[in-house]
């Protein structure tokens, strides 16, 4: 019992005779935090969308999402500091209407013959001529007037095409539709579907054969026009809007996906635009090229600088910092001003080092970013 008195004294006097060495303490501890860096990828889950309280599981706008996730980052990430980088992948709420035509038109004989240079043929060759004759039958459009527009189209050959064409701010828009043998080969009797369901599960099927040449990227979205059996012998066309993910088509839901890169500056996350970049051995050997000649960079330094793979002792910072210039513009030519790079490069001093360097395009010119 007497031996835990004396130790209860003797923290006793410790904590009351001795207090900036605990201090100091303190002040390492929060130095060795403000240091803690990361670096993380990753797209927001349903947890992360209602701890924001959003229950739709999307942003309203771009800008809405960089307003609100740096809360999230703080939330998910509290001990990471300045120089952490966070790209973050999420949905952003962006409907497309999908109205009915209001406008059913097949062109005639005499609207071909109403013009010179599709009345010898009877057939449309150009598309201009297609929106020239829009232009004269709807001269006074109301805004997202649908035509669904039947033509004959000389490519090759003579095309019967059904597509729409749809009256938006002012202008025309090309809504790709489907012609009577392509709805033979999606398995219709008829150049219509018969319901909806059965137009939402063909479609994209039949869009992946007929963009397959077209170079579509993932994330693109096409608007589609089709036909549809209403009954009573009547069919009406509509227009819905299909997404590509890479390999395959889908309905879009009124969502797309946005990816925004978040910096950590010392006190809080901002939207961040730094890319992270490793040199390799090719960096070394083109920065040497492009630096031959200079008169403020030896011959020698630069020929290890290629045969080695790494920046040597004899190097400045100054010219570390106009050589990673170089690479940045090799690799990024058409940077804007205010983006940013962290290099990691090798330096050999005492041995090979690790080292990085923050840089930012300021005037067109990469300098320190610190």
């Amino acid at each position: 019992m007497k031996k835990l008195t004396y130790l209860f004294v003797a923290i006793g006097a410790y904590l009351f005779t001795s207090c900036n060495p605990m201090d100091n303490i303190y002040t390492e501890i929060d130095a060795q935090q403000e240091v803690i860096t990361g670096d993380v990828t990753f797209t927001l889950s349903d947890d992360d969308y209602a701890a924001l309280d959003l229950n739709y599981g999307n942003f309203n706008s771009v800008d809405d999402a960089k307003t609100k996730i740096p809360s999230l980052l703080t939330d998910k990430y509290p001990v990471w500091g300045k120089g952490s980088l966070a790209t973050v992948s999420f949905n952003v709420y962006a409907p497309k209407s999908t109205e009915s035509s209001l406008e059913i038109y097949t062109v005639t004989t005499a609207d071909y013959d109403a013009y010179p240079d599709t009345a010898t043929y009877n057939n449309f060759d150009d598309m201009s001529q297609v929106y020239r004759l829009l232009n004269d039958k709807y001269p006074n459009p109301a805004n997202r007037l649908l035509v669904s527009l039947t033509y004959k189209f000389y490519n090759g050959s003579v095309n019967y095409l059904n597509d729409g064409f749809l009256y938006l701010n002012g202008e025309w828009n090309f809504i790709q539709g489907f012609t009577d043998d392509e709805y033979t080969a999606m398995g219709e009797s008829y150049p219509n579907f018969s319901n909806q369901d059965e137009a939402e599960a063909k479609i994209p099927i039949f869009l992946a054969d007929k963009f397959k040449y077209d170079n579509k990227s993932a994330g693109d979205i096409e608007a589609i026009m089709y036909k549809l059996y209403v009954g009573g012998g009547v069919t009406e066309s509509y227009v819905m809007y299909f997404t590509y993910d890479g390999s395959s088509w889908s309905k879009y839901t009124n969502e797309i996906v946005e990816t925004v890169k978040f910096g950590h500056d010392g006190t809080t996350w901002i939207p961040d635009n730094t890319i992270k970049y490793t040199l390799v051995g090719d960096d070394y050997v083109y920065i040497a090229d492009q630096l031959t000649g200079n008169a403020d960079f030896d011959n020698v330094s630069l020929t290890n600088l290629a045969k080695y793979g790494d920046f040597d002792y004899n190097w400045s910072e100054d010219q570390i910092l106009y050589a990673l210039g170089v690479l940045a513009d090799h690799i990024n030519p058409t940077a804007a001003d205010g983006q940013k790079y962290i290099f990691t490069y090798l330096l050999y001093d005492n041995g090979l080092n690790e080292k990085t360097m923050s840089v930012i395009k300021e005037n067109g010119v990469w300098v320190l970013n610190n």
